[in-house]
C-alpha cells in the first residue's frame, strides 16, 4: 500500500514536472502578433534558454513561404539546417542576406508541424538551447500568410507601378533625345546648305566680277589696239608735208575760216 503510494505521488511528480517548467518559461506577451512591412509581414518571437536569456527572432512571409529570420555572427552563404518541433527533427534550407541575417526557409511539412505543435526548439543558435511555445502558432501562420500575401501584392504592384513610371520616363527622355538629335541635325544641315548656298554665291561673285573685269581689260585693249591701228592708219595715208627750218609753207596752211555773217560791201555814195 505505502508503495503504491509512493509511486503514485513519483510518477504526478514526474508528470507534473513539464508542465511545471512549461509554465515557469517566460513567453512572449506579443507572440502571434502580426506586422506588416515593405514586402510581408512578421511575427516577432522570443527564443528563451535555460538560464533565461532571450533570443528575438520573426516569422516572415509574402505569402507563399515562411521564413524564421534571425541574426548570427559568422553565418555561411546557404547551409541546412535543423529545428525540432515538439523534439521531432525538421531541417530546413538558410539562405544569408545582404544585409548578414539568416533566413530558414521553412517547408511545408515544418510548417504543418508548426501548426500543430506546442515547442518549436532551436540548439545552434547561440551556446545554450533555446525554446519558444507554439501556443496559437495555427491562427497566427494562416494569418501571417494571409497579411504577407496581401502585403506583398501591394509591394509588387507599387514596384510595377514604379517600374511603369521609370519605364515612361525613360521612353520620354529617349524621345526627347531622339528629338533633340533630329533637329540637331536639320540645324546642321540647313547650316551647311546655307553656308554652301553662301560659298557658291561668294564664288559666282568673285567669278562675276573677275569675268567684269577682264571684259573691261579686253575692251580696254580693245580700244587701244584700234588707236593705236587708227593712228598707223592715218600716219600712213597722210601727205607728207616738206619741213622747212626757217618757216612754214603757206601751200600746206589750212584756208582760212569764212567769217559769218559776211562783212558788207563798202559803198561811198
Amino acid at each position: 500500500m505505502i508503495r503504491a503510494i509512493i509511486g503514485g505521488a513519483v510518477a504526478a511528480a514526474l508528470l507534473s514536472g513539464p508542465v511545471q517548467a512549461a509554465a515557469a518559461r517566460p513567453s512572449s506577451s506579443l507572440a502571434w502578433v502580426v506586422n506588416p512591412t515593405d514586402t510581408g509581414c512578421r511575427v516577432d518571437l522570443e527564443l528563451v534558454a535555460r538560464s533565461g536569456a532571450v533570443t528575438p527572432v520573426s516569422l516572415i512571409s509574402d505569402g507563399q513561404i515562411v521564413s524564421l529570420r534571425f541574426f548570427k555572427d559568422d553565418l555561411p552563404t546557404r547551409a541546412f539546417l535543423p529545428i525540432r518541433i515538439d523534439k521531432a527533427r525538421f531541417s530546413n534550407l538558410m539562405l544569408r542576406g545582404e544585409d548578414g541575417a539568416g533566413e530558414l526557409v521553412l517547408s511545408e511539412e515544418t510548417e504543418a508541424a508548426m501548426k500543430r505543435g506546442g515547442t518549436l526548439g532551436v540548439a545552434w543558435l547561440t551556446e545554450e538551447p533555446l525554446t519558444v511555445s507554439l501556443a496559437g502558432s495555427e491562427q497566427g501562420l494562416a494569418d501571417l500568410k494571409t497579411c504577407g500575401a496581401q502585403t506583398a501584392s501591394r509591394h509588387r504592384e507599387r514596384l510595377a507601378a514604379d517600374q511603369a513610371a521609370r519605364d515612361r520616363a525613360e521612353a520620354e527622355a529617349r524621345a526627347k533625345a531622339l528629338n533633340d538629335a533630329q533637329l540637331a541635325a536639320v540645324q546642321a544641315q540647313t547650316a551647311a546648305a546655307e553656308a554652301q548656298r553662301r560659298q557658291v554665291e561668294e564664288t559666282a561673285e568673285r567669278q562675276r566680277r573677275a569675268e567684269a573685269a577682264a571684259q573691261e581689260r579686253a575692251y580696254a585693249e580693245a580700244r587701244q589696239r584700234a588707236y593705236e591701228e587708227e593712228q598707223r592708219r592715218r600716219a600712213a595715208y597722210a601727205p607728207q608735208r616738206p619741213y622747212y627750218d626757217d618757216e612754214e609753207d603757206d601751200r600746206w596752211a589750212p584756208p582760212p575760216r569764212p567769217a559769218w555773217p559776211p562783212p558788207r560791201a563798202y559803198n561811198p555814195y
